[in-house]
């Protein structure tokens, strides 16, 4: 089996502060899937993130929304390279988002991370594969 599509749902405060976070941050918005009570930001041609109002997700499940001092997810997603994690984590954090960790180098692989401003947590990565170490 092999998965042709992936959406992950998040419960956000306002749709529309979410719409215009994403968007600054250089992410493009599907319209077909979204409106008043949903953003789907588009990471690429088979991936989404569905930003769902809080009373809009709460229709797909009964279990209680995480609050602001909880974490349930960390979404780990890779880019291309190490300036555009950075200029990804920095807009991010210019636009509303905090500092996660501190960035973390490995050699082969790079990571810095934000919270959004409605809790989510987001690792943002590079890895040159070619350089990872064999064990």
């Amino acid at each position: 089996m092999k998965v042709s599509q992936i959406y992950v749902n998040l419960p956000v405060k306002d749709v529309q502060k979410t719409r215009e976070f994403w968007t600054k941050i250089g992410f493009t918005i599907n319209e077909k899937f979204s409106d008043d009570r949903a953003v789907c930001v588009v990471l690429n041609d088979t991936i989404y993130i569905m930003f769902l109002q809080e009373d809009y997700f709460m229709t797909f499940t009964s279990k209680p929304i995480a609050k602001e001092n909880t974490s349930q997810v960390i979404v780990a997603v890779g880019l291309n390279s190490r300036e555009e994690v950075d200029k990804v984590v920095n807009t991010a954090v210019e636009n509303g988002a905090w500092q996660h960790e501190e960035p973390e180098d490995y050699g082969w692989m790079y990571q810095n991370s934000f919270w959004d401003p409605d809790g989510h947590g987001w690792n943002i990565t590079f890895a040159d594969m070619s350089q990872m170490q064999a064990e």
